[in-house]
């Protein structure tokens, strides 16, 4: 839908208009700016997709449910390669691709936060993409929507030749000695916790989905029935709940997958599981989070939906390498399919239910939110819920590294 033009006007104004800056001719300068360049109506979606590359974009072009291309905005700051926004002729549903990695994510998403082409503030997010699979979790072309993202690679690495003796692997928490320990120096990015009663409404949405597979898939899932420890991987596709590793790192083997299983478990203090493995989406979560901050948009609404293209690690008796670049894993088509197939479900359930459930928000049941509890609630994971504080602890140390790497200090907020 499109918002009146006075209200697209006004409001980034007044998000944006800091308190302590009143009588400010700069600011007032700034605010007048603002107001110029939303001049035009802007439009107010009740589902936005977010898409990471044009394969996954393109699953949503040329669907009988609706067309996103009735409408191609260009925004200011978005990918050269995607510089538009995608929308049906009213506005409710669109679509974008960031752009594949961290920093595109990141970059895109904070373009779009910012547009005055856009009001947000009652958007439903989708992230919509394919990612590698966990064999202990779920299998090629599965539908997983996570509770928690954790970006793994944030750590201190040793290369695989140098590890330790006692080191089960190269990657250690920062500011931590070893790799079971918890991290002591936190930036504010390694997990967001995302709305689980939300979750649960979409993952039920998908659920009335036929998904697809293919005889590539069903062949290559084979192998890993050999291994009771890959018996999920071993199964036909289906939806499931479990969390999304972020690294820029494209990686292959048991070893890192466990590693990286590890972290996400240490991280969510217990509660989460490591299953998909994608390349953006802490960093949108990240611009959401500062997005909701300012008011831009509401944290509870947000989405994040990955589907299995290609296994992390190797069945028995494979190599991570043939695993990676020559394996023909058959996930790859069936995973960019299901994206529509699923996601459609998840997106006219919300456009369906929009004035019995979705206009007002699902309440969350949970802690929603970074490891800093930014926007208020105090997270279910971290330093903070400790009793005895392991950031507290190692502070001292935290520092000393800091020093030591040649970095600034990073604050971290704890209970003291």
């Amino acid at each position: 839908m499109r918002l009146d033009s006075a209200v697209c006007q006004v409001l980034p104004a007044l998000l944006f208009l800091p308190t302590f800056s009143l009588g400010n001719p700069f600011a007032a300068h700034n605010a007048a700016q603002a107001i110029e360049a939303r001049n035009s109506d802007c439009i107010k979606p009740k589902v936005f997709i977010i898409d990471m590359f044009e394969p996954e974009g393109e699953a949503w072009y040329g669907i009988p449910e609706f067309n996103v291309l009735a409408q191609n905005i260009s925004v200011t700051g978005f990918s050269p390669l995607y510089p538009d926004a995608h929308c049906t002729a009213d506005g409710e549903i669109c679509q974008l691709v960031t752009g594949e990695s961290e920093i595109n994510a990141a970059t895109t998403i904070t373009s779009l936060l910012l547009s005055p082409k856009f009001d947000l503030q009652t958007t439903y997010f989708l992230i919509a993409g394919i990612a590698g699979v966990n064999p202990e979790v779920a299998t090629l072309a599965s539908v997983t929507f996570a509770r928690y993202a954790v970006q793994v690679a944030l750590q201190y690495e040793f290369d695989a030749r140098e590890i330790p003796a006692n080191f089960s692997t190269g990657y250690v928490p920062q500011g931590s000695t070893a790799p079971s320990q918890y991290p002591s120096a936190i930036y504010g990015t390694e997990v967001f916790e995302v709305n689980t009663a939300l979750r649960s409404l979409a993952v039920n949405f998908a659920r009335t989905a036929t998904l697809n597979d293919s005889a590539d898939a069903v062949a290559y899932r084979a192998h890993y029935a050999t291994s009771p420890a890959y018996a999920a991987g071993a199964q036909a596709p289906s939806v499931v709940e479990c969390d999304v590793a972020t690294s820029d790192v494209y990686y292959s083997g048991a070893l890192l997958g466990e590693a990286f299983g590890n972290y996400t478990s240490l991280i969510t203090n217990g509660s989460g599981v490591y299953c998909t493995t994608a390349q953006e989406d802490n960093a949108s979560l990240e611009a959401m989070l500062r997005g909701a901050k300012a008011g831009l948009v509401d944290f509870g609404r947000i989405i994040v939906m990955r589907t299995a293209s290609d296994f992390d690690r190797p069945y028995p008796g494979e190599s991570p390498q043939y695993n990676l670049f020559y394996a023909d894993q058959g996930g790859y088509n069936p995973s960019l399919e299901n994206i529509y197939l699923a996601g459609v479900k998840v997106v006219e359930g919300i456009i369906d239910g929009w004035n019995t459930t979705f206009a007002k928000g699902v309440n969350a049941t949970n802690y929603i939110g970074d490891i800093f509890g930014t926007l208020g609630g105090t997270p279910d994971f971290g330093p903070g819920s400790f009793d005895d504080n392991p950031v507290t602890k190692r502070g001292l140390h935290a520092a000393q590294a800091s020093r030591r790497a040649g970095r600034r200090g990073i604050p971290v907020k704890v209970a003291i």
